[in-house]
């Protein structure tokens, strides 16, 4: 965690904003029983230290057609600078991949990806990711449910 001091009214402004990213400002207060001001001034200062990076909308992938999601890890044939630039540049242009996480371990990058299905699975292992530079190994995974989901951890 950042070195940045926090105390039990921001831990309860980041699990209130958690739960509700357009919680109005009057709303919040209420919530951890601080007036407006300083509530707002806790906000821009977590905001400015790099606590709270960003807000965004949850958005249910399924709802929009992406039904199928599936885990991938990729193994790289040489784990230096350059190639490590090339793949994540590549799967910059990715729409498909919602993820990406360099790891520890025999596998060098982990990717979320999804699809609409199988066979939009299919098109972009073959068509996209397996034309990547550098790719040397490529191992999927099918969840079967999500059993726990979260946006960010708080204390």
């Amino acid at each position: 965690m950042n070195s940045t001091k926090i105390d039990a009214f921001d831990i309860q402004i980041l699990r209130e904003l958690r739960t509700d990213g357009r919680i109005s400002l009057q709303e919040l207060s209420e919530r951890i029983g601080l007036s407006a001001t300083p509530v707002a001034r806790r906000l821009r200062h977590l905001e400015d230290v790099g606590i709270i990076t960003g807000y965004c909308a949850l958005i249910d992938e399924v709802a929009l057609g992406y039904e199928v999601s599936v885990f991938v890890s990729v193994q790289l044939d040489k784990q230096v600078d350059v190639t490590l630039d090339q793949f994540e540049n590549a799967i910059q242009a990715f729409p498909e991949v919602v993820d990406c996480w360099l790891m520890t371990g025999n596998r060098d990058y982990l990717l979320r990806v999804a699809t609409t299905g199988l066979a939009a699975f299919e098109t972009f292992l073959t068509g996209k990711l397996t034309k990547v530079p550098g790719v040397a190994n490529i191992e999927s995974s099918i969840p079967l449910r999500r059993v726990k989901s979260g946006v960010a951890r708080t204390p």
